[in-house]
C-alpha cells in the first residue's frame, strides 16, 4: 500500500524520465494553451488589426504553439524551441505585440522543463531563452528588458520551486515509510517477545510439576495455548494494516481487538499463568483515552511485565497502576524483584526493551524513568500527556 499521500498516477517532479500522466498532461495543456490563445492570440489581434496577411501568419503561429504546448509533459525542450521559434517571428511580424508577450508559451514550457528535467538541463535553456534580451533592449529600452529577464526568470524559478517541494515531498514520504517500518517492528517485538517469554515460564513451570501434578501442568499448557493464539491473533492484526479491506479476512473471522488497556486484565492473566502475582489498579476515564496514548500505555505496562519475567530475579508480586490525572496518563509498574549484579537494568540487554519504552512515551510527547528502588525491586514509570496526543 502506497502510504506517501499521492495519487498513484501522480509523478514526483524531476524523476528520472519523468512524463506526466495523460490526466495530468491534458489539463496541464488545457489550461497552458486557454492562457496563450487568449493572452497572445487577443494581442496578435488587436496588434495586426489592418495587417491583412501579417495577422493571418501570425494568428496561425499563435494556433501553431498553442497546439505544441500539447507535448511539453512529454518534450519540454523540443516544445521551448519550437515555441520560442514561432514567437519570435511573430514578434517580428507584428512588433507592437511585445517581444514578453510574444514568447508567452516558450515561458510556459520553460517552467515545466524546470520543475521536470534536472537543473543542468533547465539552466542551459534559461540561457537560451536570455538571448533576445538585447531585442527587447532595443525597442522597449531598460523597461522593456527589465520586464522581459524578470518574466524569463520568475517561469524558471516557478519551475525550480514545483522541482524543490516534490523533493522535500519525497524526503517526507521515505521518513514516514522508515518510521512506519520501525513502529511495525516495535510492535512485533512486543507481541513475540512478550508472549515467547511468558510461554517459556510457563513451559518450564509444566515440566516442572508433569508428573507430581499433571492438573497444574495441564494448566500451564493451557495457558501456553492460549497466550500463542493470542499473539497470532495480534499478528495478523498489525499485518492486516497493510491491506485496504478494514472489515473481515478471507475467512469472513472478524478481526481481533487491537491492543488496548481495556484488555490490561487479560495482560495480566497470561503473567499470572506462570505463578507472579499481578496487581492491577485503574484510576480515572482511561477507557476514553485516544488510540495512541492507549496502544503506548498498554505496550509499556506489556514490555514491563516482560522484562520482570526475564530479568526480576525472585520476583514474586507486581503491581501495576493506570491513573488519569488532568491531561496526563500515569502508568507505574513496579516489582519485588531484584536485578542480577552486573546486568545492569532490565531491558538493558541485547532486546533493549527499556529503549523500546521509552522511545514509545517519546512518540506521544511523553517520559518515561526505570530504575531499581532503594528498598529492592525495579520501577517503570511513565507520564504519558493526552492533549497533545489527541
Amino acid at each position: 500500500m502506497d502510504r506517501s499521500g499521492r495519487q498513484p498516477d501522480e509523478p514526483f517532479a524531476g524523476e528520472a524520465g519523468g512524463e506526466l500522466p495523460p490526466r495530468v498532461a491534458r489539463a496541464l495543456w488545457r489550461g497552458s494553451a486557454g492562457l496563450v490563445l487568449a493572452v497572445l492570440g487577443t494581442s496578435v489581434v488587436v496588434a495586426g488589426a489592418g495587417q491583412g496577411g501579417r495577422l493571418s501568419v501570425a494568428m496561425a503561429l499563435v494556433v501553431v504553439q498553442a497546439y505544441a504546448l500539447g507535448w511539453q509533459a512529454r518534450f519540454p525542450a523540443a516544445v521551448l524551441a519550437a515555441t520560442a521559434v514561432t514567437g519570435l517571428v511573430v514578434w517580428v511580424l507584428l512588433p507592437a505585440v511585445t517581444l514578453t508577450g510574444a514568447l508567452l508559451a516558450a515561458q510556459i514550457a520553460l517552467c515545466v522543463l524546470s520543475a521536470t528535467r534536472p537543473r543542468r538541463v533547465s539552466v542551459g535553456a534559461l540561457a537560451a531563452m536570455c538571448l533576445p534580451a538585447p531585442a527587447a533592449f532595443l525597442v522597449g529600452g531598460p523597461a522593456g528588458l527589465a520586464v522581459y529577464l524578470l518574466t524569463v526568470v520568475l517561469a524558471w524559478t516557478a519551475g525550480q520551486w514545483r522541482r524543490a517541494h516534490q523533493a522535500r515531498t519525497r524526503a517526507e514520504t521515505r521518513r514516514a515509510v522508515l518510521e512506519e517500518r520501525a513502529r511495525i517492528a516495535r510492535e512485533v517485538h512486543d507481541v513475540v517477545a512478550h508472549t515467547l517469554s511468558v510461554m517459556t515460564v510457563q513451559a518450564a513451570a509444566a515440566d516442572d510439576v508433569f508428573t507430581q501434578r499433571p492438573e497444574q501442568a495441564r494448566q500451564a499448557l493451557r495457558a501456553i495455548e492460549t497466550s500463542a493464539r493470542s499473539a497470532l491473533g495480534e499478528l495478523r492484526l498489525l499485518l492486516r494494516a497493510f491491506r485496504p479491506d478494514a472489515g473481515e479476512d478471507e475467512a469472513g473471522e472478524q478481526r481481533e481487538p487491537r491492543p488496548s488497556l481495556a484488555r490490561l486484565d487479560e495482560l495480566a492473566e497470561t503473567v499470572r499463568a506462570t505463578g507472579l502475582t499481578v496487581h492491577v489498579r485503574r484510576e480515572g476515564a482511561t477507557d476514553e483515552l485516544p488510540a495512541p496514548v492507549d496502544l503506548t500505555a498498554y505496550r509499556i505496562v506489556q514490555e514491563a511485565l516482560t522484562n520482570t519475567l526475564r530479568h526480576a530475579a525472585g520476583a514474586g508480586e507486581v503491581s501495576v497502576r493506570v491513573t488519569l490525572e488532568g491531561d496526563c496518563v500515569n502508568v507505574t509498574v513496579v516489582d519485588d524483584g531484584r536485578v542480577p549484579q552486573g546486568s545492569g537494568a532490565p531491558g538493558s540487554g541485547p532486546g533493549r526493551g527499556l529503549v523500546g519504552m521509552r522511545e514509545r512515551a517519546r512518540l506521544v510527547g511523553g517520559s518515561l524513568r526505570a530504575g531499581p528502588l532503594p528498598g529492592g525491586g525495579f520501577e517503570v514509570a511513565a507520564q504519558l500527556p493526552v492533549e497533545r496526543a489527541s
